[in-house]
């Protein structure tokens, strides 16, 4: 077995958090599907290009798969759906050649069985994976990352042809109508670009089978829509893909049929046209889970936070708002449009060059993010494991990074019990799904890395947080604990701004709503009059003037 550097089948297995469920593997291929759903016709003979059957993947003392089954059929696109910690990414990587399955399974391609024992054998079958995380060189050029491993050669094989190579990738980009130039690196790009680089490499071995893990998780409306376009140019009669995403709307849209994981365990496969989202979240998270739900009526005390005309060298322009004890306070605009640089901003973590911040009614000088927590404001990066965790050190270490100095005696030794036992009191309010404190950071589904990073801020005693795409690459049902989770901070005293590139998320969330363009804020909105066509405008309002002010 290869396995992708970095990378450990013990430290990162995705189902490591799974608990068996009680229902034996399925029969038909419509087990656990909803009542009254029309079962999905059996495909003909040879219509199948995979077959997985009864696989099953076992970590040290996790039952990462067991049984799974799931076939994906010519000129098909496959959704496949779960919970974090379902055992998707498991299942993909064993079909990658990444992990090696338990024995008992088999996979068929073609109707043949096959064994892909690392990722060059799976290339060669014409299966090609695009991982959730990004597999680039940021000191590469896009040209060179499309074809390593494969460079055009020139005098004799001796050397590498990079002018050649350039011509290949900006011949396939244009091809794919991506316009990013092929000799910048990799390192200069959004996130956004890197994604379409994945995407472009991947699709560049002329594959059959095309794997996509949250392939939009970085993209902006419009480049999902450029993203579906490649989807759909790309399937014909004999190629197919397997399309995992926890946004719904998005599986709805683009797939055929849809396959659920649950636990580790296959529950069932339906037939997109067939159900509708609530169904699917069902299947999913084994219970109902509400999707169009506005935050309870909330009574905010005092200011707590309030800027006034803050601005910034590049992109931000007289920004003012104010944060209200008890309030969820919801920024929403297009990419680029100045949320996170606002955050970054407030806490410090870029300078600015003009406007007034005050906490608790009392101007403060904010220069780093250290005086940001020193004055009791928390900041949730966008980028979790860039900024927000130690990945390599366990839940306990993490909880208690911000606060040593509450654990250290006056000669500066640091209290380990203390610690200890202040992070296992997180775990336990916080709910976070951990065999224990010790555990590493890494190993954590994204739902609970983020209440771990949670924990942190609050083990701070932070009476502001700043949640920057607080539900980014998290599943269904663990955004819902995680909304049940600011709702009951607020309850609790604290005040929140959470920042959303998901309307829905923004809507369901906040007391009001301040919405950006171009660096300004142009408008606000009470939860009474917000809409998703309401904040649209006013995300796209450029013009020279902000409209509205702060009440």
């Amino acid at each position: 077995m290869t396995t992708v550097p970095g990378r450990d089948p013990v430290a990162d297995p995705p189902g490591q958090d799974a608990v068996p469920v009680a229902h034996a593997a399925p029969e038909p291929a419509t087990a656990g599907a909803p009542a009254g759903t029309a079962a999905v016709p059996a495909a003909p003979a040879g219509s199948l290009l995979l077959e997985v059957r009864s696989v099953s993947k076992s970590f040290p003392g996790v039952k990462a798969l067991e049984n799974v089954s799931l076939d994906l059929r010519r000129g098909e696109i496959l959704g496949v759906c779960g919970e974090n910690g379902a055992g998707k990414s498991t299942l993909m990587k064993i079909l990658a050649g990444i992990y090696d399955p338990d024995p008992g399974g088999e996979v068929l391609l073609d109707g043949r069985p096959s064994t892909i024992s690392n990722p060059h054998e799976a290339l060669a079958a014409g299966l090609a994976i695009i991982h959730q995380e990004f597999e680039l060189v940021p000191d590469q050029t896009v040209a060179q990352n499309i074809y390593m491993g494969r460079e055009p050669r020139r005098l004799l094989g001796q050397l590498i042809d990079d002018r050649q190579q350039e011509r290949d990738a900006r011949a396939l980009l244009r091809r794919l109508k991506i316009d990013i130039d092929p000799a910048r690196r990799v390192r200069d790009l959004t996130v956004a670009q890197q994604q379409m680089v994945e995407i472009a490499k991947a699709l560049s071995f002329d594959a059959r089978i095309l794997i996509m893990d949250e392939p939009t998780a970085a993209l902006t409306d419009t480049e999902i829509e450029t993203l579906f376009r490649l989807i759909r140019d790309f399937v014909t009669p004999e190629t197919g893909i397997i399309y995992i995403s926890h946004r719904m709307p998005e599986i709805k849209e683009i797939t055929d049929r849809v396959t659920v994981i649950r636990d580790g365990q296959y529950v069932g496969t339906v037939t997109t046209a067939d159900v509708e989202i609530p169904q699917i979240i069902s299947m999913m998270v084994g219970r109902s889970i509400a999707t169009d739900v506005r935050p309870p009526q909330r009574e905010v005390g005092e200011p707590v936070l309030e800027v006034e005309g803050l601005s910034t060298r590049h992109l931000l322009q007289d920004v003012s708002f104010t944060l209200r004890r008890g309030e969820i306070l919801g920024f929403a605009g297009l990419m680029g449009a100045g949320r996170t640089e606002m955050a970054r901003a407030v806490v410090g973590a870029d300078p600015t060059t003009a406007g007034t911040i005050k906490v608790g009614g009392r101007e403060v000088t904010i220069r780093n993010p250290a005086d940001a927590v020193a004055h009791g404001v928390g900041y949730l990066s966008e980028d979790r494991k860039r900024y927000g965790l130690l990945l390599d050190q366990s839940v306990r270490a993490n909880i208690g990074l911000s606060s040593l100095r509450r654990f250290s005696n006056s000669v500066g030794f640091v209290r380990e019990r203390g610690i200890t036992e202040e992070a296992r009191t997180q775990v336990r309010a916080l709910r976070i799904k951990t065999p224990s404190v010790h555990q590493l950071a890494r190993n954590l589904s994204g739902g609970n890395q983020q209440k771990t990073i949670i924990g942190k801020w609050l083990t701070r005693d932070c009476d502001v947080l700043i949640v920057d795409e607080p539900t980014r690459g998290i599943d269904v049902g663990a955004k819902d604990e995680i909304y049940n989770l600011l709702n009951e901070l607020v309850r609790q005293g604290k005040s929140i701004i959470v920042i959303s590139s998901e309307l829905p998320e923004v809507l369901r969330l906040s007391d009001r709503i301040a919405v950006m363009c171009e660096g300004r804020i142009t408008g606000f909105l009470d939860r009474e009059e917000a809409t998703q066509e309401r904040i649209m405008e006013l995300a796209t309002l450029f013009s020279t003037e902000s409209m509205g002010a702060d009440s």
